[in-house]
C-alpha cells in the first residue's frame, strides 16, 4: 500500500481563531495537566492533500508521526555542560581520594553502580512515553555526578565561616540537617534551570521535570555513595563489616533519596514549562527548592529513631511519589490522546490510529506489525514523532511564542506526511 499525500501549501498554518475568546471544545482539556484558555485556543492546521489512509492493517492500526526534535542549541548545551563538568572533575576527583584513598575509591565507584541503575531504570520506565534526548540526559547526569558536587563543595565552606558552634557535635548536626539540604538541592536543581531555560522546548512539562531531576540526583548521588563507599573502606578497622551496613542504608534502603528531593523540584518546574514564560521558570526554581530541602531535612534529621522514621514516615512518601508518577503519566497519555485526535479532525491521522498511538498496548501493536515487515524503525520515529507533535501543540495552546511553534508544528506535520509514505512503502 503506498500513499502520496500532497504537502500542505508554504506560508504559515491555518488559523482562524486568531483572536481572544476563541471557543473551547469541552473535551480540549482532558486533564488537569493541559488546560487551555478559552482566548488561547485554536483548531489544529487542516491536511490540503489526498486523505491519509492508514499505514498498517485495521487489526494492527496504530500510527503516529513525529517531527524529529530540532537539534538546535543541544549541541552548544552539551558540548558547554561537558566543559563545565570536565573542569568540576578536578575539584571532585582529589577530594574523593583524599577522603577514600585509591582502594576505597576503586570499591566505592563499582558498589555505587548498584544504586545508580536501580535509579536510572526508574527513569528510562517514566521516560519511555516520550524520551528526551539523549544528549539532554547526558548533561543531567553529567551535572549531577559533578558540577553538583563542585558547586557543592565550593559553597559549604561559607556556612562553616559564617555560624559559630559550640562543638563538633553540634557542627555536624548543622551540616547535615542546614548546610546539605540548602547547598546540595540548590547545586542540583540549578542544573534544572539551566535546561528548562535553554532546551525548553525539550521541557513539556511535570513527567520531564521529574526525569531530568532523577537523572541529575542520580548523578549527584553516585558521586556521593562513592565518597560514602569508599570511606568506610578507608577509615574502619572492620571494613568489610562497615562497607556491608553503608551500603545496606544507602544502595539498598535508600537509592531514590535524592532523586525524591530533587524530583519535587523537577515536578513544579515541570508545571512551569507548560507556562513557556522564564519568569515563571524562575519563580518555580525558587518555590520548587522548598519541598526538596525540607523532605531532605527530613532524611538527614532522623536519628536513634531512624528505623521506625524510615517505615512511618519515609517508605510512605516513596510511595506517594510511585502514585504521583503514575498519575503524571496516565495524564500525559490523556493529553496526547486528545491534542492527536485534534489532528485527526484535521485530516492528519485516522480516528484508528490515534487509539492505538495514545496506548502502551496500541503501540506494541503497531511496533509488532511494522517489525514483521521490516519497518520498525520507521514505526518507532513515526510513534515519536506523534508524540513530539502533541507536546508542540499544547504548547501552541498555552498562548506564548506561538507563531514559533506553529512554524515548528509546520515541520513536524511535513515529516508526518514523510514519515508515513516511507512507512506505507
Amino acid at each position: 500500500m503506498s500513499i502520496h499525500p500532497r504537502l500542505p501549501p508554504s506560508g504559515p498554518p491555518e488559523d482562524p481563531f486568531r483572536g481572544a475568546g476563541a471557543p473551547v471544545p469541552s473535551d480540549a482539556n482532558p486533564s488537569w495537566m493541559g488546560h487551555v484558555q478559552p482566548g488561547n485556543y485554536r483548531p489544529a492546521p487542516g491536511h490540503h492533500g489526498t486523505p491519509v489512509a492508514a499505514v498498517v492493517p485495521p487489526q494492527a492500526q496504530g500510527a503516529i508521526i513525529r517531527a524529529g526534535r530540532s537539534r538546535s542549541g543541544l549541541l552548544g548545551l552539551t558540548l558547554g555542560g561537558s566543559a563545565v563538568a570536565f573542569l568540576s572533575l578536578f575539584l571532585v576527583i582529589p577530594f574523593l581520594l583524599s577522603n577514600t584513598g585509591p582502594a576505597g575509591f576503586l570499591v566505592g565507584f563499582l558498589a555505587s553502580l548498584v544504586p545508580l541503575s536501580v535509579v536510572l531504570l526508574a527513569v528510562y520506565i517514566i521516560d519511555k512515553w516520550e524520551p528526551e534526548p539523549k544528549r539532554l540526559l547526558y548533561f543531567a547526569f553529567t551535572w549531577g555526578s559533578a558540577v553538583s558536587i563542585a558547586v557543592t563543595l565550593l559553597i559549604q565552606p561559607i556556612f562553616v565561616l559564617t555560624f559559630q558552634f559550640s562543638d563538633e557535635a553540634d557542627l555536624q548536626a548543622y551540616m547535615a540537617t542546614v548546610q546539605a539540604p540548602i547547598v546540595e538541592e540548590f547545586a542540583k536543581s540549578l542544573g534544572l534551570l539551566i535546561l528548562l531555560l535553554l532546551a525548553r522546548k525539550h521541557f513539556d512539562g511535570p513527567v520531564d521535570g521529574v526525569v531530568f531531576a532523577f537523572t541529575i540526583a542520580g548523578g549527584f548521588a553516585f558521586t556521593e555513595n562513592i565518597l560514602y563507599f569508599g570511606r568506610a573502606i578507608a577509615e574502619s578497622a572492620d571494613p568489610a563489616g562497615n562497607f556491608a551496613q553503608v551500603f545496606f542504608l544507602r544502595g539498598v534502603m535508600s537509592p531514590f533519596a535524592h532523586a525524591i528531593f530533587t524530583g519535587t523540584t523537577g515536578l513544579i518546574m515541570g508545571f512551569a514549562a507548560r507556562r513557556w514564560h522564564t519568569g515563571a521558570s524562575v519563580a518555580a526554581f525558587l518555590v520548587g527548592l522548598l519541598p526538596a530541602m525540607f523532605l531532605h531535612n527530613r532524611w538527614n534529621s532522623m536519628g536513634q529513631g531512624f528505623l521506625v522514621d524510615y517505615i512511618m514516615v519515609q517508605v510512605p512518601i516513596f510511595f506517594l511519589a510511585v502514585g504521583g508518577i503514575v498519575l503524571l503519566r496516565v495524564a500525559e497519555k490523556r493529553l496526547t490522546r486528545q491534542r492527536l485526535l485534534e489532528y485527526s479532525a484535521a485530516g492528519w491521522f485516522t480516528p484508528a490510529e490515534v487509539e492505538l498511538l495514545a496506548t502502551v498496548g496500541g503501540r506494541r501493536t503497531a511496533l509488532s506489525w511494522a517489525g514483521s515487515y521490516g519497518r520498525k524503525r520507521q514505526m518507532k520515529e513515526f510513534l515519536k514523532a506523534a508524540t513530539h507533535l502533541a507536546n508542540t501543540r499544547q504548547r501552541i495552546l498555552s498562548g506564548r511564542d506561538v507563531q514559533l511553534h506553529q512554524a515548528e508544528e509546520r515541520q513536524q506535520l511535513q515529516r508526518v506526511l514523510a514519515l508515513r509514505a516511507a512507512l506505507a512503502g
